[in-house]
């Protein structure tokens, strides 16, 4: 049953401190950087009005902030922090850790450029730098994405058979500070009830006595946290990571139908969002709010006749390399549009890993290109979209030579 909703005016940024305020986690550690700033801000005035029980620490760096999880989610408490751009790059090392130990952490990231030079707006160069480091990854379109993906994360997260941390990716300024209509639930007991009232701390069995997996004192016997491991040992840990994050596409998938069911509101199966993807010819594939621009200019070329079809990744960690094999299989054309630097790869990283899923496919498109755009937060206009399909219609119809890679919105 579809739960009672109110419709607000909220950026991305308020839309992610509106999700915390109704999960209302138990410690909330961050540093000012934009674009995020707004997200710790808000949530700072839901702490400050009394509005959430939260625990708000003051860190002096974004290092800081990241390590404070580490304590807290290992105590067992249900955790989230915020950043973007140098402040994700700051806490590159404490991520790895988070990760190995199976810390269920929460992370908004507005996504933002890497200096330098010095750039505060959108692209996605800044996660794609820790796209290895054992984080689920998933990327929102717009507000209203970011709101409820941000409640998921939470249950995603903490799931027993996952336990491993979640980004939730909003590109920096294009959502994180423009505002739209949208839905967030009236009463915070429903998003309480769909996360848990408190975090679900996992429990093992060691030495013949069931404990909890948490820096807990009541535990009759006590447990290490990320210890010196030697060669003999540190192996099969990454291999349990590995195996946790298998786990993953099928909790998304349930997580994201069963909020479907509170909120009217689906994400195709919480991996992959396709568009007219069945019949198209040619298929656009993107991540993040260019997929709006993408669709809308498409519906254009669908109302003329054109097959053309738009596969958003939701989930770029870990990667439905199966089903986007599936999804591309026999089409004309397949364009990877990547909102990341790529200096000194083949393609960027998107384009990447949809190579790399094809390259196994007994039926691959029959041609695949790859657009670099949007550095910087450079826009990518409608008219920058009509330009390309155009292009890959010319292609489709052999008028002309495909290519492995254009930088497209850039002056040369």
């Amino acid at each position: 049953m579809v739960e009672e909703q109110v419709e607000m005016l909220l950026n991305g940024d308020f839309a992610v401190a509106w999700a915390w305020k109704h999960v209302e986690p138990d410690v909330v550690a961050a540093f000012p950087i934009t674009p995020q700033t707004l997200i710790v801000e808000k949530f700072a005035e839901f702490v400050a009005n009394g509005e959430v029980r939260t625990q708000f620490i003051n860190v002096e760096s974004e290092h800081s902030a990241i390590s404070a999880m580490v304590g807290a989610a290992a105590a067992g408490a249900r955790t989230a922090t915020a950043t973007a751009a140098n402040g994700l790059q700051l806490m590159h090392e404490i991520l790895y850790i988070v990760s190995s130990m199976r810390l269920p952490v929460m992370m908004a990231v507005a996504n933002r450029a890497v200096s330098g030079p010095i750039n505060i707006h959108c692209d996605h160069t800044d996660a794609m730098g820790q796209r290895d480091a054992g984080w689920i990854m998933l990327f929102t379109e717009d507000a209203q994405e970011a709101y409820d993906t941000t409640i998921q994360a939470f249950k995603i997260s903490e799931n027993p058979d996952v336990l491993l941390p979640t980004m939730v990716c909003l590109d920096g300024f294009l959502v994180s500070h423009t505002a739209m209509n949208l839905k967030v639930f009236g009463n915070p007991k429903i998003v309480k009830d769909f996360v848990g009232e408190v975090r679900p701390v996992a429990r093992i069995k060691l030495m013949g006595e069931e404990v909890e997996l948490s820096l807990n004192p009541r535990n009759k016997i006590p447990l290490t946290f990320g210890p010196f491991c030697y060669y003999d040992y540190y192996f099969e840990f990454k291999r349990q990571q590995i195996e946790a994050m298998k786990a993953v596409p099928e909790i998304v998938e349930r997580v994201n139908k069963e909020y479907y069911e509170l909120s009217g509101r689906l994400y195709g199966n919480g991996r992959l969002v396709p568009w007219n993807v069945d019949d198209a010819d040619i298929v656009a594939v993107v991540m993040g709010s260019a997929a709006g621009t993408l669709r809308w200019v498409a519906r254009k070329y669908r109302e003329r006749g054109t097959k053309i079809g738009i596969l958003k990744v939701r989930m770029f960690r870990p990667f439905p390399w199966e089903e986007v094999q599936k999804l591309l299989e026999n089409k004309e054309v397949v364009a990877v549009f990547d909102r990341a630097q790529d200096a000194g790869a083949m393609v960027g990283p998107l384009s990447l890993e949809v190579l790399s899923a094809l390259y196994y496919s007994k039926n691959r498109p029959k041609n695949t290109v790859t657009y670099i755009f949007g550095l910087g937060g450079r826009d990518l206009t409608p008219e920058l979209a009509e330009k390309t399909f155009e292009e890959l219609i010319r292609i489709k119809e052999g008028k002309e030579k495909p290519f492995i890679k254009k930088y497209i919105g850039v002056r040369e």
